[in-house]
């Protein structure tokens, strides 16, 4: 099975929250926070960068639904937002998707650097 076979993705057969013509929204099965969400491309490719220019639109289109989404039924009004593209970037699903992250005041105790905390390290700047 290829890194891009259709049944090589476990994302297809998810319920989905939320779709356009090219792309979809799901609940991550593995939440790091309530409502935590990924917009996953119809198309199955590995890499964001394989990706063409409508279907990098159509992903960010639903990223704006679902954070609408997230404020309205969570009361939420901070989010992550993160693509992990390749294996040295934490890529374990090999069907590209970008995670929406609700976040809480409170959730971390020092979240500040944000997303820079994937290379712990460095997150204080």
């Amino acid at each position: 099975m290829s890194e891009d076979s259709p049944s090589a993705s476990p994302f297809l057969a998810a319920p989905r929250i939320a779709e356009n013509q090219l792309s979809f929204a799901i609940r991550d099965r593995f939440p790091v926070s309530t409502g935590h969400s990924l917009i996953v491309s119809k198309r199955v490719v590995s890499r964001y960068d394989e990706l063409d220019s409508a279907e990098k639109q159509s992903m960010w289109a639903l990223v704006d639904l679902v954070v609408e989404d997230l404020k309205s039924k969570l009361g939420a009004t901070d989010f992550n937002f993160g693509i992990n593209m390749g294996p040295a970037a934490g890529q374990t699903v090999w069907h590209v998707h970008i995670h929406v992250i609700p976040r809480n005041s409170g959730d971390v105790q020092d979240p500040e650097g944000g997303v820079r905390g994937v290379i712990s390290h460095k997150q204080k700047y």
